[in-house]
Order: C-alpha cells, then structure tokens, then sequence
C-alpha cells in the first residue's frame, strides 16, 4: 500500500495538503493526519483522493481508539477502493472489539475469500479474529478450526508473540469447556514462550494463567509461587509504564522547550524582518528627501540662471535706454541747434536780401527738421511697441502699393540730392503683414538709403524672386556702404545703437532696432549685403499671402 500512495503523491503532486496527510500517516503522526486529511477534503477532490483521505481518517482514529469516528470514515469509503478490503478487517477488528461478534465474522470471512494476490497482512491474524468471533459465539468447533490454524501459521513464520496469544486462547477454548487435560498443556506452552519474549504483560497473563490452573488443581505452594510471579510481573509491567509515561512527559516537555526556542528565533526573525523593513523604509525615504532636496536645488539653481539671465538682460535693456535717451536728446539737442543756428543766418540773409543763400538755408531747415521728425517718430514708434500698446493686425497687402505710397513722401527728399529712384516690384507679390509696420520699415530703409548716399546717387527698390513661403523686397543704394563688422553688428538681436559718423547724420540705430522687432513680429527675415564705398542692399522677406489665388 505505501508505494501505491507514493505513486498518488506523483500524480497528485500539486494537492500540498494530501502529500501532507500520507507523510504523517507513515509517521503515525494521527492528530496531523487527520487536521490535512481534512483540509484536503475541504477542496474539490477526485474519488481516488476522496477515497484516500477517508481511509487516513478512519486508520487514525482507529489508532486512537475513538471506534465511533473510525466506524464513521470507513463507511464513506467507496467499494471500488483498491484497499477496500483492508476496510473490512479494520471494521471486523472494530466490531470484534465492540462485542458485535456477528458483524465481525462477517467483514473476516470477506478478507479470509480474498485470492493470495491481496494479502499484504498477516493471515494468520484474520484466522485467530475468526476463531474470536466463533470462540465468542460459543461455535467452539469452528473456534478450535480457526485458533489452530492460526497457530499453525505462526509456528511456520516463528512469531513468538502471536503464537503465545493463539496458545492462551486455544486453552480457554478448552477451559471452559472443562476440558482441562487439553486445556492446561497450551497455557504451559504459552507459559513458557513468554519467557523468550520482553512483553510484560504477555508474562504477566502467562504466569496468571498458570496460577490460576494450580489452584484449581488444588496446588497451592505452587500457585503461591505463580502468584508471586505474577506480581513481580504486574511489578514490572507498572514500572514499565511508569517509565514509558516519564518518557512521554519528557518527550512533551522536550517538544515544549523545543517549542519555545522555536517561538524565540520566529520573534527574532520578525524582529529582524521588522528591523531590515524599517531600515529599507527609511532607506527609501531618505532617497526620496535626497531626490527631492536635489530637484529642488536645481530648480533653486535653474531658477537663479533665469533670474539672472532676467537681470542681465534687464541691466542690458536699462543701459540701451539710458544710451538712447542720452544719444536722442543729444541729437535732437543737436537738430534743434542747427536750426536755431541756421534760422539767425536766415534772418541775416534776408535783411541783406541775399536769395541765394536764403534758398539754400531753406533747404538745410526743411532737411535738418524732417530728420529730427523721424527720430521723434521712430522714437514713438519704440515705445509703443516695448509697450506692447501699438495696433498690430495682419492680412493681405499688395507690396508694389505699399512702396509706392511710402515712395511719395520722399521724393523731395530725393529730388534735393538729385537722386534717381527705380522701383521694380512685382505686380503680383502679395505679403501676409500689418500695414502699418510694414510702412514704418520700408519708410526707414528708404529714409537711410537716402541720408547715406551721396548726391547723384541712385536708389533702386525691387522684387527678388520668392520662394514658396517669402516674398523678397531689395532696398539698394549707392551710398557710402558698410565694413563685414558693422553689417554683423547690425544684424544682431540685440539692440546696438550705432555712433554718428558726422555732424551731419544721426544715426541713433533706433530706426534699425525697430525695424528690425517689426520684422519679427511679422515673421519675416532681414540680410544686409554691402560693401564699403559701394552702397548697400537690404533684403526683406514677409510671408506670402497663401490663400491669394
């Protein structure tokens, strides 16, 4: 049966609670048993296992003498279990106990029919249970069959043990029949087996027996001395116990003091578990109040650059204005002189009735006054737009349009210096602008070609071919021109206010700086080409109208 189980336990190796079960079952470890043979009973089980677990069960409280639960468990077992036959002998051994003789030699003669094949006891047993049964029911025929045939197998297997206990009955088979002649040589044999073997108690109802045949016979010295026998025997068998149940109270109290050291090290353990959680934990919230600090202070230090790129940028915009205010009110202080200068040789001039010196003093004025109006107006212009309060609107302009209308205003200007101006712009160029912005950058380019180019020069504005996004507008002159460095440094983001080169020019820079927002904030693009002593381009590209067919 045991490597039968072992095969169950590889096929059922997932089922914990049933390779539990069948280990304490071959330990004998009943209470064990019987607590994880019903914790596999609780789950879904197939009938093999249904059948396996009753049957633990039943064993266990067999061992543990509670007849009632075992007679229980056994019942639940199913016919077609491959042991079922060993559910009879332990039902036929319960019921031999419980006096239910009947019953008993019912579930025997079940196991006595059995072929050879499915015997893995002892038949001997099942001969001797039979004989009980039969001994019991007063069928001492059938008794006496069954007690010797049962002592027959013993004698050929040479267990002593077993032999002692079929001689005892088979002499109170006899006895009480008062067949004392057959009776007496058994208990004789018996009598003098025990003495082979070390179990007390067979001694003791060996020499019992003995007695009790000698007082019968009248013979009591020797009775007496069988009596004395028995109590060295009964002496023995006590201390035995005695020493069995210290033995026992040492095993417990081991098990206990075992027990506890296994309590002890289980609260160590969870005193360590404890300590390395609380250890991780703090672990964890350090790392976390390190990344924490360290995401801070760099956004502590993230935000010092900004701030300080801030007050650069802020030191660098207050010393612009401070610069521009300086250089405008010198230059409108300057424009103001002139013509406070210009108008005293005006007044001479006319007193004298000099015309010709008046034509040209005239002509100086309107220049000198229509430069400080710029400057005012750019200055205006500036301001509106740091401000963030200048109207700003984009849509569809027609570009040839725009320049010829900015064109109008400085023909005079033009004329003065006998300049030739060439407009060839696209008829078909429309830009994605504001209007207003737009005139402001094309009246400043055209108001610098004119104050740089020398009399007799010539001023061209024209289309460049576009591309699939810009619209390119060229504002050449032949004027004075530009060094690489300065075209860099007027190219630059940054607002650089460019020196006066005479007394004759302001050149504040503010006109570019403007321009050059306005530009951005109709996302276009701004190139310079010069050359020193040549003249100058500059190239504009505004953003194509796209929805313009």
């Amino acid at each position: 049966m045991k490597f039968e189980i072992r095969n169950k336990v590889i096929k059922y190796h997932k089922q914990i609670n049933f390779n539990k079960a069948q280990h304490f079952f071959f330990e004998k470890q009943w209470d064990s048993t019987l607590v994880y043979s019903m914790k596999q009973l609780s789950s879904r089980n197939s009938l093999e296992l249904f059948n396996y677990c009753h049957y633990f069960r039943a064993i266990s409280f067999f061992e543990k003498k509670i007849f009632k639960e075992a007679k229980k468990e056994f019942k639940l077992i199913s016919p077609n279990f491959k042991f079922y036959y060993k559910v009879n002998f332990s039902l036929g051994e319960i019921a031999l106990e419980q006096g239910d003789f009947n019953i008993a030699l019912s579930n025997f003669n079940e196991v006595e029919n059995l072929s050879k094949d499915f015997y893995d006891f002892k038949k001997s047993t099942v001969f001797h249970n039979l004989g009980l049964c039969y001994l019991h029911l007063e069928k001492y025929d059938k008794a006496e069959e069954y007690l010797f045939k049962s002592a027959k197998l013993q004698e050929v297997q040479k267990d002593t043990i077993l032999l002692i206990g079929s001689y005892m009955d088979i002499a109170n088979l006899y006895y009480i029949q008062y067949k004392d002649d057959e009776a007496i040589p058994y208990f004789e044999k018996a009598y003098h087996l025990s003495k082979k073997v070390k179990s007390f108690e067979l001694k003791q109802n060996a020499t019992l027996n003995m007695a009790v045949v000698e007082e019968n016979r009248k013979n009591f010295p020797l009775a007496l001395t069988y009596r004395k026998e028995y109590e060295a025997w009964k002496d023995s068998l006590n201390d035995q116990n005695k020493v069995w149940a210290i033995a026992d109270l040492e095993k417990k109290f081991a098990i206990k003091q075992k027990q506890k050291e296994v309590n002890v090290l289980a609260a160590e353990n969870k005193a360590k578990i404890a300590e390395r959680n609380g250890f991780l934990i703090s672990s964890v919230l350090l790392f976390v109040l390190l990344g924490t600090g360290v995401y801070f202070y760099r956004q502590k230090i993230r935000s010092n650059k900004i701030i300080l790129a801030q007050k650069n940028e802020l030191d660098e915009l207050n010393a612009t204005k401070d610069k521009l205010f300086s250089i405008v009110s010198h230059d409108l202080r300057s424009s103001v002189n002139a013509l406070k200068v210009s108008n005293s040789k005006l007044l001479d001039n006319l007193e004298s009735k000099n015309y010709t010196e008046l034509d040209v003093l005239l002509h100086k004025n309107s220049s000198i006054a229509s430069g400080a109006y710029n400057l005012l107006d750019n200055l205006l212009n500036w301001a509106l737009l740091q401000t963030q309060q200048s109207y700003f609107y984009q849509e569809s302009l027609h570009l040839s349009s725009i320049v010829q209308h900015v064109e109008y205003n400085y023909k005079p200007l033009m004329l003065n210096k006998n300049i030739s101006f060439v407009i060839n712009v696209a008829a078909s160029d429309y830009v994605f602008a504001d209007l207003d912005s737009l005139k402001i950058i094309i009246r400043n380019f055209l108001d610098n070609a004119i104050k740089f180019s020398k009399e007799n020069g010539t001023i061209s504005i024209y289309s460049r071919p576009a591309s699939e996004e810009f619209c390119y507008l060229v504002i050449e002159d032949t004027g004075l021109g530009m060094n690489e460095a300065r075209r860099k440094e007027l190219l630059k983001e940054t607002i650089l206010l460019s020196k006066k080169q005479n007394d004759d020019i302001i050149g504040t820079g503010l006109g570019m700086q403007l321009c050059k927002s306005l530009i951005r904030k109709n996302e276009g693009t701004l190139d310079i080409e010069s050359e020193e002593g040549v003249g100058t381009k500059i190239i504009i590209g505004l953003p194509k109208f796209k929805n313009h067919g």
